[in-house]
């Protein structure tokens, strides 16, 4: 077997799409170590969400929905398992029952997952996962941009008096030096707030929000076109929340709110990504217990697969 076939996925004329290995798009499952470019990665963590749990099922159920997919990308023309090494690296072993032990083991991963230069593509798990894939990627990176794609800023002080939770990441981020402010785009952000603090704390930092009202009324382009100026040159990091998309659509995850985009403006919004230099990106927040049809677990698979197709261009580009 030549290098190029162990790197495709399983094709459905070869085994039933029912069949076959348990990973991401059934590709082989290998150590990052392993000399590999890029790396689904499970992080099955739900113990820093506020409302519905269960994102710490999504990453097994991602990856049994994505069974589905295929290799090429025939909007884009994208073709990466073509040039590039890529496999699914498995599951971070948190801790159950605490989450700030989780944090440690999740910064401790990456940071050994960084180092054999291999790029991430991260499945959740809740929010709160973003935090320490940052804090490793300042370690290598500096800090990095951020194209958030969210319902929610994720930018709180605390939730129920505690600093590190899905809801604020971001903040911390930003406080940490993990994130350049000025190169931050958050997108999508709609539904009631208990204050005002978020968008005070985005203008008093710098960070462009996109309220959902925005985007509709300008359209995916041009706001993405938006996007990638303040992305900019240097290293960013993209980062997901199913509950972006209306719940029409994705009704599985822990605290949906309607008036949201489509899963075509989601594809568009995340193809304009092409081009940029992409350290790693996540894909966070779908919950399978309240997922009855499998469908937001689908349109989570799917998304990964979008999302890999810039950060492969990204890699080709350095090489």
């Amino acid at each position: 077997m030549s290098e190029r076939e162990l790197f495709q996925p399983l094709s459905g004329n070869e085994m039933p799409r029912f069949g076959g290995p348990a990973t991401f798009m059934r590709l082989p499952a290998m150590e990052a170590s392993e000399g590999l470019d890029v790396a689904f990665v499970g992080v099955p963590l739900d113990i820093g969400t506020s409302n519905r749990p269960g994102a710490r099922l999504a990453p097994r159920q991602i990856r049994d929905e994505s069974r589905m997919l295929r290799p090429y990308n025939m909007a884009t023309r994208a073709a990466p398992f073509d040039s590039l090494r890529i496999a699914d690296a498995g599951d971070v072993a948190i801790n159950t029952f605490d989450l700030g032990k989780s944090i440690g083991i999740i910064e401790r991963h990456y940071d050994a997952l960084l180092a054999t230069g291999c790029t991430p593509l991260t499945m959740g798990g809740d929010h709160t996962i973003a935090l320490p894939i940052l804090r490793a990627m300042r370690r290598k990176y500096g800090p990095v941009g951020l194209v958030h794609v969210d319902a929610h800023a994720d930018v709180n002080d605390e939730m129920f008096g505690e600093k590190i939770a899905h809801g604020t990441p971001f903040r911390r981020a930003v406080e940490e030096g993990l994130l350049d402010p000025k190169r931050i785009i958050q997108i999508g952000i709609r539904g009631t707030m208990s204050d005002a603090s978020d968008v005070d704390f985005a203008n008093a930092n710098g960070i462009r929000q996109v309220r959902i009202e925005e985007l509709m009324a300008r359209g995916p382009d041009d706001v993405m076109a938006e996007a990638r100026e303040i992305a900019g040159s240097e290293p960013i990091y993209v980062s997901f929340d199913i509950d972006g998309i209306d719940p029409s659509f994705a009704p599985g995850t822990g605290t949906p709110e309607i008036g949201g985009f489509t899963t075509f403006q989601a594809q568009q919004m995340v193809r304009h990504l092409m081009g940029l230099d992409i350290a790693g990106c996540d894909l966070v927040e779908v919950s399978p217990p309240f997922d009855s049809a499998g469908m937001t677990a689908w349109i989570g698979a799917s998304m990964m697969f979008e999302l890999l197709c810039p950060l492969a261009a990204s890699i080709q580009a350095e090489t």
